[in-house]
Order: C-alpha cells, then structure tokens, then sequence
C-alpha cells in the first residue's frame, strides 16, 4: 500500500494538492483537493492490464476549460449542500422560505452555482495502514452559503483497501436545521473508454425510482420497475432498454435500507474486459446516470474521449428534491444530530474469461 502527494496546481490563489493512493493489486486512485475531485481510476482487467476506467483529467486545467464549465459534467468530484435537483430552488423550514439560485433551468442543481465541487478542501490527514491508506478532507461550509441555512462543517474520508475497495466516509455537523446530501459523481467505463457503456450489464437491489416532473425532478411519486425498460432487478445489458429509453438512464432509484446499514446494492459488469464494480452503500437511494449530456469536447489530456453514453455514475444520496418531498428519510440535518454515510465501491476483474455472476 502507497500513498503519495504532489502538487496539482492552483485556484483562487491556493495550492491544489493531488493524492496518489495505491493497493498491492494494481489499483490506483488519485484524488485532487480542488472539488475532492476522484480524477483517475486504474484497475487491472482479466488479463492483468491496467487503464484508467474514470472521466478526468491529469491537470487541474482539464477542469478549467470553457468546454468544460460550459458543459459542467461534475466529473469525480463531491457534490454538496445537495446532490440532485432542488424543485425551484426553493424549500421550507420551521415556517422559513428559503430561495436557493436556478443553475439548472428552473431548479437548483448539486449546490448551486459555487457548490463544494468549486473549492478547494483541506487536508485533515492522511493515514496508512498494511491493508489500506486514507486521506481525510474537511470543508467549512458558512450559514447563508449558496443561501442554505446554518454553518455546516464536513469531513470526507477516501480510503483505498488490499480488497480493491474505495471506501468513501461523509461526516458533517450544522448549527441549523438545513438540507443536506453529499455525493461522489464518478463516472466509470469499465471497458476504459474503449466503447460507451451500453454493452455493460447492470443489476439494481431496486424494485421502484422516484417519478420526474416535466423539468426532471422527482416531486413525490414512484414507479414500479417490474417488467419496464427501467427493471435492473436481474442483470440485464443496459443498451437494452435503449429501444424504449434512447436518451438512457437519469433514474434515481429507491433503496430498502430504512435503517442506513451499509449493504449492496448495484453490481456492473462489463464482458471483454471482465471487470466487475460493485457498490454498497448506507443511503436510501441512487441515480443512476448513463452519461447523456456529456459533451464530445470532453477528453483526457491523451487523448482518451469521452462523450455521451460513454460513461456511467451510481450517485448514491438522499431524495433529489428531498426537502420538498414528505417522508423523504434524511433530508435534512439538525444541529446535534451526525450526518454519517458510507458509499464503497469494489473493483474486481476475475482472472478467467466468463463474465462475473451477479449475486445481490
């Protein structure tokens, strides 16, 4: 196990420092404190080869381009106060309005026009161990930021394991009552970029995904997955559902996890390079996200291109909408109260070649 920094550049004056976090298996995960942004994946296929299987770039310029701000595909980094759309921009709270920007037509989108993905966060720590290494981040959030209420302080742990697991722990505090929802937003190809991801297949511990409104917002309702293009519930070929849903995937689906245990809940498996990502965690739901809007402008520094469909996200987080939806389970932080989740994601490429079996 190694861990590593250098530096990565600087924004708004500060230094943007880059972590290199590496396992005995060959798996490497970088992460940059400029968004605590995940800017590279390598893992091995079933051969052994190696390649980077993340949307991102090698220098903090990649971030930086027109093209990139113009089409703002929040590539790795983390997403806060509130993942997903807010209806509006606005929410209420103990008989409070509160009115948030519209960065996303008529809503509010992944915190807004300087959200957490746009700063640079500081370093706590890091630690190593024989089995894994670890690099803590905290950001102090301040009462009336992007117009949330309260002053939130939080606490983002990246850890890599001997068992090809990236292990990311969210911890925050709030001095008010405010929405909160913290997220990754990774994009995997798990054919490394090869291909888009249609030919992946995909199984969800999901039976239901929150209904959108007309502007893509959940409001409320659900839909029952049983015998749709949207059914994940056995592995199936995401470009399956193609035929029905031609712009893909932007379903955020509803996990049974009422307690917030730590457990799994998606396994994607891609067939030529045998690599399998599996994902745990303790929130209630996910939007899964085939990459529709990502534009072809996009590549990295060497040229691997990335684009729409070539590239999927597991954002596991509270409701979109959460604040405006009733019973949506965790929403909102209270002062007193620990905001804790954990989201893991497994990297596995069996060295055989029949595909990996699903078992959820």
């Amino acid at each position: 196990m190694k861990i590593s920094k250098e530096s990565f550049g600087r924004f708004e004056g500060k230094t943007v420092d880059q972590f290199t976090l590496q396992n005995d298996h060959g798996v490497t995960v970088k992460i940059a404190t400029y968004g605590g942004t995940v800017t590279s994946i390598v893992t091995p296929d079933k051969e052994g080869q190696l390649c980077d299987i993340s949307c991102g770039f090698d220098t903090l310029d990649g971030y930086m381009t027109d093209a990139y701000k113009a089409n703002s595909p929040y590539f790795g980094c983390l997403v806060g106060r509130y993942a997903g759309r807010i209806k509006d921009g606005a929410f209420r709270i103990e008989g409070a309005d509160y009115q948030l920007a519209t960065n996303d037509g008529p809503n509010h989108l992944h915190g807004g026009i300087r959200g957490f993905d746009k700063q640079v966060w500081d370093i706590v720590r890091t630690w190593q161990l024989a089995d894994a290494v670890a690099v803590v981040l905290s950001l102090d959030s301040p009462d009336g930021d992007e117009s949330y209420p309260g002053t939130v302080k939080v606490k983002v742990e990246y850890q890599l394991t001997n068992d090809n697991e990236l292990r990311i722990n969210y911890q925050a505090e709030t001095s008010q009552a405010t929405p909160l929802s913290l997220t990754n937003h990774t994009y995997f190809n798990l054919n490394g970029f090869r291909d888009t991801v249609l030919d992946h297949v995909v199984q969800l511990d999901s039976d239901r995904y929150l209904i959108p409104d007309d502007t893509n917002v959940p409001v409320g309702g659900e839909a029952k997955v049983h015998e749709t293009a949207a059914d994940f519930t056995k592995p199936k070929r995401i470009g399956e559902a193609f035929a029905e849903l031609p712009m893909g995937f932007e379903h955020y689906y509803c996990f049974d996890n009422p307690a917030g245990e730590l457990r799994q809940v998606a396994i994607i498996s891609e067939p030529n390079s045998g690599r399998t990502l599996k994902v745990l965690t303790t929130e209630p739901g996910g939007l899964f996200y085939t990459g529709r809007y990502t534009s072809d402008e996009l590549r990295r520094e060497e040229g691997t291109r990335f684009g729409p469909f070539r590239g999927f996200c597991v954002e596991t987080s509270k409701y979109p909408n959460g604040p405006n939806i009733d019973g949506a389970p965790r929403s909102l932080l209270q002062p007193g109260e620990p905001y804790n989740e954990t989201t893991v994601y497994r990297f596995d490429a069996p060295q055989s070649t029949p595909p990996p079996k699903h078992v959820l």
